[in-house]
């Protein structure tokens, strides 16, 4: 598999603002994530590559961007640019190579708004950047009375558990380890808040689990948890279906088959299901009086 890739595009624009992340945009700098997660929507979907854990650079990104970036302002198209919706953007390679660091230094000198999601701690390493862009970047008309600043840093949470995440997220920082750098960011004025996504079907989706998912993101300085239930999707080797199967049968075998009662064969669970996770969500919430949406 080849070490480097070179993109058509990085800079990709959405019909439609995505009412969940308020992105206009996204940017993947790497094909491929070295979390590791076994849930990954990406292994086995319409969105996904065949890179799985093996992270490979864009290596033509910062110019691509550069001339998408200053084509979106001609056109008066500037809006919310989503980091890291396929893949996270910071791997453990960025560490050394520094490919989303230049990103971010682009989207501070054209003023672009940014919404980073992740679940590595190597996003602190950029709060010099982050900071100046939270101050510089112009927001959408319809979000200025609506948000303090041009940075949102979200991060993604399936389990407090960290024995159960290093087995679906092998190659991710801890929880409390993601928490701590939350609130970093939210000390230091950004917005920020938790990605609970997804939740794994009677294994983190209890009231008392997603109590504590709730209080957790309110301890560590989240103005927000966003959620969502599993996806699972394809049957090759690396796929997250197989995966996660495979998962289930080595440490859950008893819910084996209330999984397959719940998915009928879809990619997604039962709507009832979904259903009943959105209302103890909504009511766990506004229990302890914080949104299940960024605005």
């Amino acid at each position: 598999m080849e070490n480097e890739i070179k993109a058509k595009s990085l800079l990709n624009r959405h019909k439609k603002r995505d009412e969940w992340f308020l992105g206009d945009y996204t940017i993947n700098p790497y094909a491929g994530c070295s979390m590791g997660c076994i849930y990954c929507y990406t292994r086995g979907s319409k969105y996904g590559g065949n890179y799985g854990v093996k992270v490979v650079p864009k290596s033509n990104a910062v110019p691509i961007l550069k001339k998408q970036l200053k084509n979106s302002i001609r056109r008066n198209e500037r809006g919310f640019i989503v980091l890291g919706s396929a893949s996270d953007p910071y791997p453990t390679v960025e560490k050394d190579m520094k490919l989303t660091r230049e990103i971010l230094g682009l989207i501070k000198r054209y003023k672009f708004p940014l919404h980073i999601l992740t679940k590595s701690t190597r996003v602190a390493r950029d709060m010099d950047i982050l900071n100046a862009i939270n101050e510089v970047a112009i927001l959408p008309p319809e979000l200025d009375d609506k948000l303090d600043g041009g940075v949102i840093v979200s991060f993604s949470l399936s389990t407090l558990n960290d024995g159960l995440a290093r087995i679906i997220e092998p190659g991710a920082p801890s929880p409390i380890n993601r928490l701590e750098t939350m609130k970093m960011f939210s000390e230091a004025g950004f917005k920020t808040g938790v990605i609970n996504m997804p939740v794994l079907p009677y294994i983190s989706d209890s009231k008392d689990e997603i109590e504590d998912m709730v209080k957790m993101a309110i301890n560590y300085g989240g103005d927000y948890v966003l959620y969502s239930g599993l996806t699972l999707y394809g049957d090759a080797s690396g796929d997250c279906k197989t995966l996660y199967d495979q998962f289930l049968k080595e440490n859950y075998p008893e819910l084996l088959s209330d999984y397959k009662k719940l998915f009928r064969g879809s990619f997604a669970p039962s709507k009832d299901y979904q259903d009943v996770l959105a209302k103890k969500f909504a009511e766990i919430s506004r229990k302890y009086g914080i949104k299940n949406s960024i605005i």
